[in-house]
C-alpha cells in the first residue's frame, strides 16, 4: 500500500473492568490511582454495563468513513487508534508507515482545539520519530464549525426538542467536557470554539435562548471550567424549570461521559430536582456526521502537510 491514508484518534476507554486500572494509571501519566478512586471509576463502568462501547463505535466510524470516502471517489484506507488504551496511536502510526502510507491525515475525534487535544499530536509524533521515511502528516487540530458536523448536531437537537409537548418551553443546554480553568489564562481556544459550536447549532434550530454547562471535571484540587452541569440543573430547578434538553457538543460517540455522567448522574440530579431531562442521541455513525467527517478529511487531503 502506498499513498494517502486517514487516522482517526480517540481518547480511548476500557472495554471491560479488568482494563480500568491500567487505563486510569495511563491517564495519570503512570501514577496508579488511589484505591478509592479506582473503585469509584470501576463502579461507574459497572453502572453502564461493565465497559465502554467507545472502541467499538470508533471502529464503526472508521469503517463508515472509509466507505464514504470511497463512494466519493477517494478510496483511501482509514485507521483508528487510541491515546490511553490499545491500539495506541504511536503503534498504529508506525504500522501505517510500515504499510507504505506516504501522507497521513490525522483527525482527533475531539472537534475542539485544546491543550489537552495536543496530546494526540505528541502520541502521533512518538510513533513516527526516528523512522527513516515517515509519512507526511496533515494534522487537523480543529473542526468545531465544519458545516455538516453542525448540521448533524442541529438535526439531533431538533429530534431531542420534539420529544417534549411544547419544545419552545424547554430549556436547551449544550455541554462539553471541562478542563482546568487555567487554560483560559493560557490562551487556550477551547472555550471559544465550544461557544461558537453552540451558537451555530442554536442558530440552526432557531433557539437563541440556550445555556451552556461543562461536565465530567477531573478529580483534582485546582478549579475547572464551569458552570458545572449538576449545579446548573439545580439552579434551573430553583428558577422553576421543569424540562431540560441536553445536547452534548464536545463528544461524537457514546462513552462513560455520556452514558454515566449524563444518563445516570445528571439524570439522577434532575429527577431529584423535579426536572424532566432528555439527552440528544450521540452522533456515532450518523450518516450526516460521517459525511461531515469525510468533508474534513478531504479538505485536509487537499491541503499541505503540517509542520
Amino acid at each position: 500500500m502506498t499513498g494517502d491514508a486517514v487516522l482517526l484518534m480517540a481518547y480511548g476507554s476500557p472495554d471491560s473492568l479488568d482494563q480500568v486500572e491500567a487505563y486510569y494509571t495511563d491517564i495519570r501519566r503512570g501514577s496508579p490511582p488511589p484505591p478509592h478512586l479506582l473503585e469509584e471509576l470501576k463502579g461507574r463502568y459497572r453502572a453502564i454495563g461493565g465497559g465502554s462501547p467507545l472502541s467499538r463505535i470508533v471502529g464503526e466510524q472508521r469503517e463508515a468513513l472509509e466507505a464514504e470516502l470511497a463512494a466519493r471517489g477517494t478510496p483511501v484506507p482509514v485507521y483508528a487508534a487510541m491515546r490511553h488504551i490499545a491500539p495506541r496511536i504511536w503503534d498504529v502510526a508506525a504500522r501505517m508507515a510500515a504499510d507504505g502510507v506516504e501522507r497521513l491525515v490525522a483527525i482527533p475525534m475531539a472537534p475542539h482545539r485544546s491543550s489537552n487535544a495536543a496530546g494526540y499530536r505528541r502520541a502521533l509524533d512518538r510513533g513516527l520519530d526516528g523512522l527513516a521515511n515517515p509519512p507526511q502528516v496533515v494534522f487537523v487540530d480543529s473542526w468545531h464549525d465544519a458545516p455538516r458536523f453542525i448540521e448533524a448536531l442541529a438535526t439531533t437537537t431538533r429530534e431531542l426538542l420534539a420529544r417534549f409537548p411544547d419544545p419552545s418551553a424547554v430549556t436547551l443546554m449544550f455541554t462539553a467536557h471541562s478542563l482546568p480553568a487555567r487554560v483560559v489564562a493560557e490562551g487556550d481556544p477551547y472555550p471559544d470554539e465550544l461557544a461558537r459550536t453552540a451558537r451555530l447549532v442554536a442558530e440552526a434550530v432557531g433557539r437563541p435562548d440556550y445555556t451552556f454547562a461543562f461536565q465530567s471535571a477531573g478529580r483534582t484540587d485546582e478549579p475547572w471550567l464551569g458552570p458545572d452541569i449538576l449545579a446548573e440543573i439545580r439552579r434551573l430547578a430553583a428558577e422553576g424549570a421543569t424540562e431540560l434538553a441536553v445536547r452534548p457538543v464536545g463528544f461524537v460517540a457514546d462513552h462513560l461521559e455520556v452514558l454515566y455522567d449524563l444518563d445516570i448522574e445528571a439524570q439522577g440530579v434532575a429527577r431529584g430536582a423535579g426536572i424532566r431531562l432528555e439527552r440528544a442521541r450521540s452522533l456515532n455513525t450518523d450518516p450526516v456526521f460521517i459525511a461531515g467527517l469525510a468533508d474534513v478529511a478531504l479538505a485536509a487531503l487537499a491541503g499541505p502537510a503540517s509542520a
